[in-house]
């Protein structure tokens, strides 16, 4: 093992420690190497090596997969170090019937797997970041790194995200960064996968929604998609309105952060923000 490079010494040991075969390299991401494997020669399974950069972030991701016993997830069978022994799952994610149009479908299917996500589990889960912690990008930012005729998007944001911080909620373990991407479908339905392990206000983890899927046009922004998906979330979720919105614009605004930090175009979320913030105004 003295020649091999960190990811394949790893790899040689989850092979040996799970009884695995056929090990293939599927994708290489700047957070881990994704290998998919065989178990007892017949099923495929799935190896996420994590890279030490994102040790932190992705094991505690990690550790709350394994938390949600597939409920609504991709199931973990194992942790060791900082590789995950997992289900394999190769369908397509949620964001290509969204991006076909079929807006009313995935948004059902959505608040089938915050559900999942969300359903009281007897025993407790440690070590998952705060989502005040989270969002402290947002406070921190310098107003005058957003577009000139944005700064008011952005004040107005970061105001509802404190109000929102200031009203108690209901605190749950969240996926942190729950999108249709982030959901692939598999003969047991649709499933999360790549949680951020957060822990706060439930109705967050619709916020990124209205933000999503990417490739997706002008219809995310349109107010009456954005009324469409809020009805149906918030009735079948049974979350308040307002507070669903609030996070929505806080998030969109949050990401726009993000991506002004890395000198990324913040597009997207200026055509969504004003429409979020005028919804959430009337609700």
């Amino acid at each position: 093992m003295m020649n091999q490079s960190p990811a394949e010494t790893a790899l040689s040991r989850a092979m040996i420690r799970w009884s695995l075969t056929k090990s293939a390299l599927v994708a290489e991401t700047p957070r881990s190497w994704i290998f998919r494997v065989e178990q007892n020669g017949r099923n495929f399974a799935a190896l996420k090596i994590l890279k030490a950069i994102a040790a932190d972030e992705e094991g505690r991701g990690a550790r709350l997969l394994q938390w949600y016993e597939g409920d609504g997830a991709a199931t973990v069978f194992d942790i060791h170090g900082d590789t995950i022994f997992m289900e394999w799952l190769d369908g397509v994610t949620l964001g290509e019937p969204a991006r076909a149009g079929r807006d009313e479908e995935t948004t059902i299917a959505f608040a089938a797997v915050v559900a999942g996500l969300h359903r009281p589990r007897s025993e407790p889960l440690d070590g998952l970041q705060p989502l005040r912690d989270r969002f402290q990008l947002l406070f921190d930012t310098d107003v005058r790194a957003w577009p000139h005729t944005a700064r008011d998007l952005y004040a107005r944001s970061a105001g509802i995200a404190l109000k929102l911080f200031d009203k108690p909620s209901a605190i749950v373990p969240l996926h942190g960064d729950l999108h249709h991407d982030n959901i692939i479908s598999s003969d047991r339905g649709w499933l999360a996968i790549d949680p951020k392990g957060l822990l706060g206000d439930p109705s967050y983890d619709l916020a990124n929604f209205f933000i999503n899927p990417e490739r997706a046009g002008s219809r995310i922004a349109d107010p009456r998609n954005i009324a469409a998906r809020l009805d149906i979330l918030t009735q079948r979720l049974n979350y308040p309105r307002k507070r669903v919105l609030g996070w929505a614009a806080a998030h969109a605004a949050l990401s726009a952060c993000w991506d002004l930090e890395a000198e990324k175009p913040i597009v997207n979320q200026l055509a969504v923000l004003p429409n979020l913030l005028s919804a959430y105004d009337q609700a």
